[in-house]
């Protein structure tokens, strides 16, 4: 995807879903249950790459309590705007999860497979605990049966852009949450 002009690429911002302020205030209350459920207890929050960095980064600094950090990447979507079905995990977190209250930080429940294939595997590490937190969610596109622990926002069946989430790697620096358009 090359873009000819700023114009050419402005134009496929359809129209903003979710504003900055909007995500701002959701994630200070995540962040707020987050620090209530653990009191004080340290945490291991595992963000999923690409698209939950820019949400990762927020929750990492509103949370009071310890906190360390992970990375993982899975791919389904390969430069399209609809999963492919194939949940690739890319790069895997090294820490032995037997010593932490683990908490995916999740951009997107989508079809719910990525996760799905995700919470399995690091389930059977034997965590203390394990919650997810996503940011958005889809549930009318859900083709396996899977509920976040917590979601920030609710929406329809558009594909999205902005706060992390990309079309073809672009528009992840967008402050909020937008409907992507052709």
């Amino acid at each position: 995807m090359k873009f000819d002009s700023y114009e050419n690429y402005q134009s496929k911002i359809k129209r903003v879903l979710i504003t900055e302020d909007e995500i701002q205030a959701a994630v200070k209350k995540a962040a707020k249950a987050i620090d209530e459920i653990y009191d004080g207890t340290p945490i291991l929050l595992v963000s999923i790459l690409k698209g939950a960095f820019v949400f990762m980064s927020d929750v990492c600094k509103a949370v009071t309590v310890p906190a360390e950090i992970a990375f993982m990447m899975a791919k389904s979507y390969f430069d399209g705007t609809v999963s492919s079905g194939n949940v690739q995990i890319t790069m895997d977190i090294t820490q032995n999860l037997e010593k932490y209250h683990v908490i995916i930080i999740e951009d997107i429940v989508d079809t719910g497979r990525t996760l799905s294939e995700i919470v399995k595997m690091l389930k059977a590490r034997n965590p203390k605990s394990f919650r997810v937190i996503a940011l958005l969610d889809k549930p009318s596109r859900r083709t396996v049966d899977f509920e976040a622990d917590m979601v920030l926002f609710t929406i329809p069946d558009h594909f999205v852009i902005g706060y992390g989430l990309d079309c073809g790697e672009y528009y992840r620096n967008l402050p909020y949450i937008a409907e992507y358009g052709e």
